[in-house]
Parts: structure tokens; sequence; C-alpha cells
């Protein structure tokens, strides 16, 4: 197994990561009022999520995280989409950000000093397939052996495509986050972080204490950082604290706007309130989480602010 991240970290105090793909897509005009959500742009779209890797690339981050956090054989299916293409799309996605970070690498001018961009693969958890909401609540009524069947064959193709780790996010229970541990072990060249969904400031969105979580994923030396996204700003430097006193891994930290979902109406309503994430971002890395940066409602704006705060020699 190649830890990419420690690699990373060995030089550079930061990882930068993107921030929101659907939400940016869909300010750039992309109707993404569908169950495959960022993924229909794999069909519809795809220069539109080439665009927006690229101009994280240039805000600053050091990570793409590609369209596949929806992009399921089960959703695809849902849409009369057979097996073969669905596999292909999700390659696709990958393909993408990775066109993007060589454009980025081999043509643009400001990467003076910078570490040549990751590729995370995103995998999104069994509740963002259901389409309703519940990657925020947990629960799904569903085993441990059907979550790994449904998770599997999706690890199976990302595994496979030369992104240079899993980006396992969004999950809301501790549950599902160790069937997915479990899994990479039939991956034994791939690492991932593991991130999850937040309620408050203490647990997960299924009801998890986030030290426990931490605890138990530290036993796991494929998963290289742990940490928390799509959760409300506020929440994040009180759960970073908690994990911090259950793990020695880096911990991850990528919020959303501090906005609310309406699963119903596919809408974000309710004030972010103010963000300033680059100065927020040097609270986050006081309390260890060494990924940093942001989810839904999020842009490249965000990501430039936090690649002004933690990295002022090299901002873009």
């Amino acid at each position: 197994m190649h830890d990419v991240i420690h690699g990373f970290l060995a030089q550079r105090p930061v990882i930068v990561l993107d921030g929101a793909l659907a939400t940016e897509l869909e300010r750039r005009g992309a109707d993404l009022k569908d169950p495959l959500w960022s993924a229909k742009c794999l069909i519809e779209r795809p220069d539109l999520i080439r665009e927006v890797h690229l101009d994280y690339f240039r805000a600053g981050a050091d990570v793409a995280t590609t369209a596949t956090y929806q992009a399921t054989f089960d959703g695809f299916a849902r849409r009369g989409i057979e097996r073969q293409r669905a596999g292909r799309l999700m390659r696709d996605a990958v393909a993408l950000a990775v066109d993007a970070r060589e454009h980025f690498w081999g043509v643009e001018s400001n990467r003076a000093g910078r570490l040549r961009p990751l590729i995370a693969a995103s995998v999104g958890p069994y509740g963002a397939m259901l389409a309703d909401g519940s990657e925020y609540r947990g629960r799904y009524g569903v085993d441990d052996g059907a979550l790994a069947e449904f998770h599997r064959p999706r690890l199976q193709v990302l595994a496979d495509t030369g992104a240079d780790l899993l980006a396992c996010e969004t999950l809301p229970s501790l549950r599902e986050a160790l069937v997915l541990a479990r899994e990479l072990r039939h991956f034994p060249g791939v690492c991932a972080w593991i991130s999850f969904s937040c309620r408050n400031g203490e647990s997960t969105s299924e009801g998890d204490h986030i030290g426990e979580c931490a605890a138990a994923l530290s036993a796991y030396p494929q998963i290289a950082a742990i940490g928390i996204n799509c959760t409300a700003p506020h929440y994040v430097t009180s759960l970073l604290r908690r994990m911090r006193a259950n793990t020695d891994k880096p911990l991850v930290a990528y919020p959303n706007s501090g906005e609310c979902y309406e699963a119903s109406t596919k809408q974000w309503s309710g004030a972010g309130g103010d963000l300033r994430f680059g100065e927020q971002a040097r609270l986050w890395f006081a309390e260890g989480a060494r990924l940093i940066g942001g989810c839904c409602r999020t842009g490249p704006m965000e990501i430039r602010s936090v690649k002004q705060c933690v990295h002022p020699e090299l901002s873009a």
C-alpha cells in the first residue's frame, strides 16, 4: 500500500482539499435535481466537471475529488444504464480529474513551489444512492452484508482507475465506515480517508461518538486519515478535538457552508453565516486537521482563502 497522504504531509504541513463539486456545478448552470446528482453531469456535461476541477487547482487545491459520490451501479441501473456503461462512467469521472490535473501541471503557470496534486475517487455512503438525505440520518435498515455488497463493486472499479486514493465521505455511522474499512482489505494497494457527517459537536449523524469512531478506525492501516465533512462549520473544532484525543492519524475537515439541505426539494436554505474559511482553517489546523477544504456550497473562493492562510508563501 502506498500512503500518498503520509508522503504529501512529509513535505507540506497541510493538504488543501477542493470545495463542493455538485453545488458548484449548479452555480454554473447545471440542473442536478436528479437522483444521480453530480453524476448526472458525467452523462450530460463532462466538460463542466473538468472545468470545476481545474478551477480548484487554480485556487490552490492539492486534491481533486471525483464526481463519483453518487455514481453507483444501483443508482445508474435505476436510470436504465446497464452495468458496463455504469462502470465506464465511473472511470470517466476519474479520467476527467486526471486530465484537469495534467493540464494544470503541464500548462498552467501558477504551480511554483507546489506538489503535484492528488486525485481522490469519491465513495459516497449507501444513503447517497437513496437520494433522500439518508447520509445525514443513517439507520438505513440494511445489514452489514448488504452494505458490503453495495460498496464492493464500485470499490473494485475505482481501485483500478489510477486514482491516488479513495475519499469515503459523508458517512453517517461508524458501522458503515467499518464495512468500508474491511472491504478495503480486498484492495491492498489502496489507501483512503474516511470522513463522517455529524449532527453536532460530538456525534455522527447516526449518533456514534466521534472519538470512538476515530479510535475504532485507527486499527486499519489502509485508512490514512479520518475526519468530518458536509457538517456545519461551527461543530468542526469540537469534533476535531475529540478525534485527536483518540487517534494519531491525520485529521480531515471539509465542512459545508452551514446551510441546511432539504432532500425533498434538493435545495439548500438558511444562512451560511460568515464563513471566513481561511481563518477557520488555522483553528482547525491547531486542532490536528491536516487535510482541509470545503464541502457543499463552498467554492474556489473559499479554497483560495484556505490556501492563503495555511500556505501564504504559495498563495494562488
